[in-house]
């Protein structure tokens, strides 16, 4: 058997979107019921209730989980406001205690699926399981990483499988906690639309502000569901509080989203995937010419140390050839690839005359 033999009729026991809330990590046995009674108040279809009870920081000496003992809150949380759970696991140790502890989805984080030793020692640990396992995309943008993954828990005859879609790490500041780069999510979908994707927007934009919208995105593109961080007070809570949303707010994000229904078979979700990806690539674009001009503020301020003027001939005729060259190489049009660099070329030097005379 391979991936694209899976049926995974396990989401069809689920209200459509598929939604998991809870808060980031576990604090207390208070915290966990409280968030959980406040989703349950709200009347959101939140089916299954979420928590980290293990968790894997950047750095040493921070806040890593309470273990195990949070898992008796997350049993408390089914039994009293019947949630199906939710948690993460990143080494045998932590699958043999969630399965202990009846933890009905498990997932792979993306630190974790970066390392196939580690997927593959989970994939052992979990040998046969009948439980849902949801693997998160690697930190890195490595599609093939986050296919192998998946092989590797089928090997371990593991089929009741989906994927999360959580961002891609990058170095350089956005407005995004980790990229969404939706082609390599939407290329994953592509090649196994019979495995069910979530979205996680909490990890995505790593704010409050964004998340609607980006959940909104990925419904429009066929995601099956999204995994939201909700807490009883965000602003207190241990990790990742700027991404995390009160039961409250979360019920009234749910509520706003839009389920698109296909008017003709397949081109509502092909456009939407369309849209999505040139807005992607907009936004990297904008981002890219952002970074373009913050050298061209340092060139600028290179060329006023050392009293060279701003308009260099040689330069601009240099920056035609290679428009020129690259037209020929991409197939469009010379005179739009030379409008666009004149544009960023004149932007850069009114960038650099702002500073020859200490414009802000």
């Amino acid at each position: 058997m391979n991936l694209t033999d899976l049926k995974n009729d396990w989401i069809n026991e689920f209200p459509q979107p598929m939604l998991i809330a809870g808060p980031c990590s576990a604090e207390s046995e208070a915290q966990m019921l409280e968030t959980a009674k406040r989703i349950k108040d709200t009347n959101a279809q939140v089916p299954i209730f979420r928590a980290g009870i293990w968790k894997p920081r950047t750095k040493p000496n921070g806040f890593e989980g309470v273990g195990v003992i949070g898992l008796n809150w997350l049993k408390k949380v089914k039994q009293e406001y019947g949630f199906k759970t939710a948690t993460e696991v990143a080494n045998a140790h932590h699958v043999a205690a969630a399965l202990e502890a009846d933890v009905d989805i498990l997932w792979i984080g993306a630190r974790s699926t970066v390392n196939p030793f580690t997927v593959q020692e989970i994939a052992e640990a979990l040998k046969g399981t009948q439980k849902t396992i949801l693997v998160k995309n690697p930190v890195n943008p490595d599609l093939a990483l986050w296919i192998g993954a998946l092989e590797r828990l089928l090997g371990q005859d593991i089929k009741n499988l989906g994927v999360i879609h959580r961002g891609f790490s990058t170095y350089q500041k956005t407005k995004y906690r980790n990229n969404p780069n939706w082609q390599i999510a939407l290329d994953f979908k592509s090649q196994f639309p019979n495995i069910p994707m979530l979205i996680d927007p909490s990890h995505i934009c790593g704010n409050r502000t964004g998340l609607a919208d980006i959940t909104q995105e990925a419904l429009n593109v066929g995601y099956q569901g999204a995994i939201i961080e909700s807490h009883s007070n965000p602003d207190e809570a241990w990790s990742d509080a700027s991404q995390q949303i009160t039961p409250e707010v979360l019920a009234e994000l749910i509520s706003n989203l839009k389920i698109r229904n296909s008017g003709i078979a397949g081109f509502d979700n092909e456009m939407g995937r369309h849209r999505t990806l040139i807005s992607d690539l907009d936004f990297q674009m904008i981002e890219l010419l952002s970074q373009r001009m913050k050298i061209s503020e340092q060139i600028g301020k290179l060329k006023k140390e050392n009293d060279i003027a701003i308009f260099q001939p040689e330069r601009w005729k240099v920056i035609t050839e290679y428009a020129v060259q690259k037209a020929k190489e991409t197939g469009m049009s010379q005179d739009f690839i030379e409008k666009v660099f004149k544009a960023i070329h004149e932007e850069s030097i009114e960038k650099q005359n702002n500073i020859m005379i200490d414009r802000k």
